[in-house]
């Protein structure tokens, strides 16, 4: 029994690294794929899902919408003396775990990226509600790669 399941991890296990070889060659032949590689913690399947989920630039107006469509921003659920933010309920959730996903590896290859999740951390925010916030910086950052153009560069 303990062979017949080690064989099948290895059969698994060559399925998944078909699988990348797959996603990387069609992933090389889009723009926003290659683009977000370039991004530290991006990686193929990350920039692969984004691209995909994304599509098209032209169908969002501005980057906030982006950040809606990717669950990266709050809405604003302030009504009289309250105020407060709610979730979006109408997300796009492969765009978001990959975002998640990718913000949080962002943050281990980028010293700004490290200070701002600590920054966020020692406002009180929980660890998802940080990388959200980085996630949501990210996402401004992507719409000016694109919109621009250019490859990801580094201030340090």
């Amino acid at each position: 029994m303990i062979v017949s399941d080690d064989q099948r991890i290895l059969d698994l296990s060559h399925q998944i690294h078909e699988l990348d070889a797959r996603i990387e060659t069609i992933a090389a032949r889009s723009v926003i794929a290659t683009t977000l590689r370039t991004i530290p913690g991006f990686g193929a399947v990350c920039s692969a899902t984004l691209a995909g989920e994304i599509g098209n630039f032209d169908r969002f107006g501005a980057e906030e919408s982006l950040a809606l469509y990717a669950g990266m921003t709050r809405l604003d659920n302030s009504s009289g003396l309250y105020v407060g933010t709610k979730n979006t309920r109408q997300v796009n959730t492969h765009a978001r775990a990959a975002m998640m996903t990718a913000a949080a590896r962002h943050i281990n290859g980028t010293p700004e990226s490290q200070r701002y999740y600590d920054k966020k951390r020692a406002e009180g925010k929980t660890h998802n509600q940080a990388v959200r916030a980085l996630g949501r910086h990210l996402i401004r950052v992507i719409w000016s790669m694109i919109k621009n153009q250019r490859d990801y560069a580094t201030n340090e």
